[in-house]
């Protein structure tokens, strides 16, 4: 059976963003020509013009559907544990150690900041990422593991060191900055923990 004119539009932009994706990963934006993607799919630059209005356009749906997939592997490294905190754990390592990946990389964490603009990358980041640890702060809130407060500054604290985080590693060409950045992880995370009353130091008298 032929394929239905929605089927083929399908398939032209499922090709487009994968031929994109491809060229954006190995050269970065600026240096991607939107006529050249079109020409080795086979399809007009008219045709692709329809499915994205811009280069830019195309390479927002692109940076949606990393940032996307970066989720779904975050959600899938905490589900490998029981333990809500070390869900969250791996959860946070999961997000740092894409920064290795040359996809994520050069897409999502060095050129989507400054092609899209700091407001809608964080935007993005924010619909696929951060809703999982707002999530997982949640549960253990409701655990106890985490004193009681407000889950959305909260939220975007983490979030935010986060990013800084993986946005360096980007960068870094240090082979030990991962480790580093987990155990200082750790560190970070560990001081959110609720104390057993018997650890608390009294307040001292003046």
């Amino acid at each position: 059976m032929a394929p239905t004119r929605a089927e083929q539009r399908a398939a032209t932009r499922r090709a487009l963003l994968d031929e994109a994706r491809r060229r954006f990963a190995a050269d970065g934006y600026h240096d991607v020509v939107f006529a050249e993607v079109a020409h080795a799919v086979r399809v007009t630059k008219g045709a692709a013009y329809h499915h994205f209005a811009s280069k830019t356009g195309l390479f927002r749906a692109v940076v949606a559907e990393v940032q996307a997939e970066l989720g779904e592997r975050v959600a899938a490294a905490a589900q490998r544990h029981d333990d809500p905190w070390e869900q969250l754990r791996a959860g946070c390592r999961a997000f740092l150690s894409a920064a290795a990946d040359p996809t994520v990389r050069r897409i999502v964490l060095l050129d989507a900041p400054t092609v899209l603009g700091w407001h809608e990358w964080r935007a993005m980041d924010e619909a696929a990422s951060a809703r999982h640890l707002a999530e997982a702060l949640e549960t253990l809130m409701a655990a106890g593991t985490i004193p009681d407060q407000p889950v959305a500054p909260l939220t975007r604290l983490l979030s935010g060191a986060m990013n800084e985080a993986a946005l360096w590693l980007a960068q870094s060409t240090d082979p030990q900055a991962l480790a580093q950045t987990e155990r200082a992880l750790d560190h970070l995370l560990t001081g959110l923990r609720a104390r057993p009353a018997e650890e608390l130091i009294a307040p001292r008298e003046w």
